[in-house]
């Protein structure tokens, strides 16, 4: 695939135009040291023709003064130069990075089952990280090469016609020949980096999984994995890097070619006398000055390969659309929020069919309604469908038929902040972070005070724990939380939902893998959050639903009974008051 220039435009103005006023003191310090580039040559030309005529020792003293001074001045705005598009290429790249990173989170979760985080994190930090010099260099080093090169031009037709009309062609003709190789590495490129984000994935993935690996004793099969992608990305990465030193070769060849043809254009105008001494080495300096420009903007044209491979690749990730539209207006009211579930009917997209091309649902017909307040005990065996109800109420996804409202309001209607701010979730899988207990707890939000944090670590039981702390909420947390317990953990994630204050709670089989001092401790949690709150409580355990208002049993994806726990109760028949019955302490027994 072949990038347009355009595209290469619409990336430079979208990242660089904030940042206009430092890319205008960038592009004149190099008009600054272009100047002084084109001077310093003169004043050496007439160094020499002074010298040659016998002139006198102060006159020659202040051309070496001078030339000393530019020169010192020309490296002065060298390293401003290099400092300042540095400066400006980090800017870029990371607001690059911080753009991708958003558009990833926002992306629903189809999406992220399909790609590996090892491979983002490679699209996100590694793409942007090839743009770098494209963002810092690419348009102020065309700027200042082609000044170069144009005020080079310029001077050496002043010099003499004849040297300005050989040496202008044999420029013509050196850009024709780069022009003509300056996509020739693009596609070799790009297979490169592909191969290069799948390497990073295996990895990731791999590491992110080590103590299984190690425990089913995987560790040959991983490495066998390591080496076949190695393999992979090998030959890539050769034919990738020799392809794109072609530009490096070609450039070297034609700079060599304009050496020898300013030589001997300056030899045949000595010998003729229309140029002296001076002036053939003024002639030869400026031929190369011309190198410099032609070699670098050969550099530009492979970072231009470089930045086009990357840029393809970012489009590729940005134009990727969520199935999700985020098109809501209307926002939930305070306090408690009534849920409705209608005739609601869900198919994952990469679920198999049958032999008689029937579908497989997840959730098929499913409806029951609870009040503000209420809660609702929601059991099932392992894929009966309770996890994929809750990614329905987070709208995760959308469900393929029948609606929802929260709060009598159609889940598409509400703006997804909103809805995601509103609703809160407890599971039994808690993600913590290396961060300190405050980040932890607020998810790095500033707005929540320090006294509201500590009342909530009080009200799930943690006081006694938050006193041991060495550093209080600054305490930094372990890697995935591995200095903690399970139950200190789980209270963790009930004091994240407390300082959010949903209006609706779900507990995804929170005390599933607790003890039963640690559940009756996250129990009494319970009974704190649940005050004022509509809950839907997903278990394995009966006793943990003895709280629920409502009773819902899912199998298959179908509800097979539903109504008040009560009215279960009573009914012998039923299969909530069999299980009580049956003295079955789980509900995948």
């Amino acid at each position: 695939m072949q990038i347009r220039w355009h595209q290469y435009q619409t990336v430079l103005m979208q990242y660089l135009k904030p940042q206009w006023l430092r890319v205008l003191v960038l592009l004149v310090i190099l008009l600054g040291g272009t100047g002084l580039q084109l001077l310093n040559p003169q004043l050496l030309a007439r160094f020499i023709d002074t010298a040659i005529a016998g002139g006198s020792t102060t006159t020659l003293l202040q051309f070496g003064v001078l030339f000393l001074g530019i020169a010192v001045a020309i490296q002065l705005l060298s390293i401003a130069e290099s400092y300042l598009a540095a400066d400006i290429g980090l800017r870029a790249t990371n607001q690059l990075r911080s753009h991708l990173a958003f558009h990833c989170l926002r992306l629903d979760l189809s999406f992220h089952y399909q790609q590996p985080p090892g491979v983002l994190i490679e699209r996100i930090d590694g793409d942007a990280d090839r743009l770098n010099d494209f963002f810092a260099r690419f348009a102020t080093g065309l700027v200042g090469n082609s000044l170069v090169l144009l005020g080079v031009l310029v001077i050496l037709f002043r010099i003499d016609w004849r040297v300005g009309f050989v040496l202008t062609s044999f420029t013509l003709v050196a850009f024709v020949v780069v022009n003509a190789v300056r996509d020739v590495a693009v596609p070799y490129l790009h297979a490169e980096r592909q191969a290069s984000a799948e390497l990073f994935g295996l990895i990731e993935e791999r590491l992110s999984g080590m103590e299984d690996v190690r425990s089913c004793g995987a560790t040959d099969y991983v490495m066998h994995r390591f080496y076949e992608r190695s393999r992979h990305l090998f030959p890539r990465f050769v034919r990738a890097q020799t392809m794109g030193a072609t530009f490096g070769v070609v450039s070297s060849v034609v700079v060599v070619c304009g050496k020898a043809i300013a030589l001997g254009t300056g030899i045949v105008l000595f010998q003729g006398g229309a140029l002296t001494i001076g002036t053939v080495y003024l002639l030869y300096r400026y031929v190369e000055l011309l190198e410099r420009p032609i070699q670098q903007l050969g550099r530009r044209v492979q970072e231009l390969q470089r930045a086009g491979t990357s840029i393809l690749r970012i489009q590729e990730l940005l134009n990727v659309r969520s199935d999700i539209p985020d098109r809501g207006q209307i926002y939930l009211p305070a306090g408690a929020l009534a849920v409705c579930v209608e005739q609601v009917s869900f198919q994952y997209l990469l679920t198999a069919h049958s032999a008689d091309d029937t579908p497989h649902f997840a959730l098929q017909d499913l409806s029951f309604t609870l009040a503000p307040g209420e809660v609702l005990g929601l059991l099932g065996r392992t894929g009966s469908g309770k996890t994929t109800l809750t990614r329905l109420l987070f709208r995760l996804y959308d469900s393929t038929h029948g609606t929802i409202y929260i709060g009598d309001i159609p889940l598409p209607e509400i703006p997804l902040s909103n809805l995601r701010q509103r609703v809160g979730l407890v599971t039994q899988e808690v993600q913590l972070f290396h961060a300190s207990v405050r980040d932890n707890l607020t998810l790095f939000s500033s707005a929540i005070a320090d006294e509201v944090i500590l009342q909530a670590l009080e009200e799930v039981g943690l006081g006694s724990w938050y006193q041991s702390l060495p550093d209080g909420l600054d305490t930094r947390l372990a890697p995935e939380g591995s200095g903690l317990s399970a139950g200190q953990a789980q209270l963790l994630a009930f004091v994240r939902v407390f300082l959010k204050n949903p209006g609706l709670v779900i507990l995804d089989e929170a005390s599933s893998r607790l003890d039963p001092a640690t559940e009756q401790l996250l129990e009494q949690a319970m009974d704190r959050l649940l005050i004022g709150r509509t809950a839907i409580i997903i278990a394995h355990r009966l006793r943990t639903v003895q709280r629920a208002d409502q009773i819902l049993i899912l199998e298959q994806g179908k509800p097979v009974e539903y109504g008040t726990r009560d009215r279960l109760l009573q009914d012998p028949g039923s299969r909530f008051s069999q299980l009580l019955q049956m003295g079955l302490e789980t509900v995948s027994a």
